[in-house]
């Protein structure tokens, strides 16, 4: 058996960063930026009021100074003309500073009379205006791969891009196997289970930016399991994810429905738990994933080896899950001959961050993962943990 970070490493070897193509920014929620971005313009692209107030010459700004009130300029509406000596501008926050005004003093601050204005004592306090391009100057670089955010599309827009290169999700065929599955809201029959795997794998890949699909459950015939194998093929997948049928036993027939569809394994069987019978491979240019079918086996492959191939796809460099550290909450026994990612649920206060295993890490049992929000690691033939010693964990 190979370790987890041999696993992860030929995953990822498996897999291509995709195609780009262009998308209206309005649709780049949560897309990988496949180039880097030049901004067409300063930010702001004028020196702006940062408050509503009266734009004066700050020479002139003197307590008890007086002013005539020449004209205005608002946010869209300017005004073109040139402050003097003795005059201000009514502005409000956002519009364009006028000429020869290098100050704006809040309304606050002032007492108006017809159109006469008075420095109070606190006018002299701020400059209250935005220079031009203090936000970023024109031809600022937006870099990228990135997964863009609802702040990167505002900071794209105010660059002035409507459209945006990124990275085509990768096509992820999830194929759940097995004559004992029965998708929700059938009539199982006594010896059925229901399909529950494919849901959260799905969810996690259309969070991660994949574009998931699931296939027909392929029955255990060898027909049955190249029949849906072909499917997935046909309808362009990037990786096809196998869920079940990966161990020895006489009845999973997954390796040898995959060698049969000309698929070259990479490797069969990691030392690690939940997860052992783990495999993978490619055809080509399609990457194959071989999960287990226990409900929690599948789901924690899923985050260490499934989401980090989709990362690649999408053309990212730090890909793999990233571990924190923890106080223990409770002590642990020593660790075995292999990588134990037990399911477990951290918090975090004032006196830092602490971590508490869960009794039973069953790798059925979908009720535990419910309640966790980590896998905390075991490493392979891991020394007992004291309580309050520090742990690795990964979020999930």
């Amino acid at each position: 058996m190979i370790t987890v970070e041999q696993a992860q490493a030929l995953c990822l070897a498996l897999v291509k960063t995709g195609k780009t193509e262009t998308i209206a920014l309005a649709d780049a929620h949560g897309r990988t930026l496949a180039d880097p971005l030049r901004a067409k313009r300063d930010q702001p692209p004028f020196p702006a009021s940062a408050m509503d107030g009266y734009a004066i010459r700050s020479s002139d700004a003197k307590i008890g100074a007086t002013f005539t009130v020449i004209a205005e300029s608002a946010a869209g509406h300017g005004w073109d003309g040139t402050v003097k000596a003795g005059q201000a501008v009514r502005i409000f926050t956002g519009a364009p500073v006028p000429n020869g005004a290098d100050q704006v003093v809040i309304q606050e601050n002032v007492t108006r009379v017809d159109s006469v204005i008075t420095l109070d004592n606190d006018a002299m306090n701020n400059i209250n205006i935005r220079r031009q391009g203090i936000d970023f100057k024109k031809d600022f670089i937006f870099k990228s791969p990135r997964k863009l955010t609802p702040s990167d599309l505002a900071l794209i827009a105010a660059m002035n891009h409507a459209t945006v290169r990124v990275i085509r999700r990768p096509k992820v065929a999830l194929i759940s196997t097995g004559d004992e599955l029965l998708m929700p809201g059938g009539d199982p029959a006594p010896d059925q289970i229901i399909a529950s795997n494919v849901f959260a794998l799905k969810a996690m890949l259309m969070d991660s930016g994949a574009f998931p699909n699931v296939m027909p459950i392929a029955p255990d015939t060898p027909n049955g399991l190249n029949n849906v194998l072909q499917k997935a093929q046909d309808w362009g997948a990037d990786i096809i994810v196998t869920i079940g049928g990966a161990s020895v036993g006489d009845h999973d027939l997954v390796a040898p429905a995959l060698e049969r569809f000309g698929v070259n394994r990479s490797f069969h069987k990691i030392a690690m738990r939940p997860g052992k019978p783990l495999m993978a491979g490619s055809k080509g240019i399609i990457a194959f994933l071989g999960l287990p079918g226990n409900p929690v086996s599948a789901v924690v492959c899923g985050h260490l080896f499934l989401l980090p191939m989709v990362r690649r796809a999408l053309g990212l460099s730090d890909v793999l899950p990233r571990g924190i550290t923890a106080r223990l909450e409770a002590p642990l026994p020593a660790g075995g001959p292999r990588a134990h990612y037990m399911r477990a649920h951290f918090t975090e206060n004032e006196s830092g961050r602490t971590v508490n295993a869960f009794v039973k890490q069953d790798s059925s049992m979908l009720t535990v993962l419910v309640e966790a929000n980590c896998l905390l690691l075991r490493p392979i033939d891991d020394t007992p943990k004291a309580l309050g010693d520090l742990t690795t964990i990964y979020p999930i």
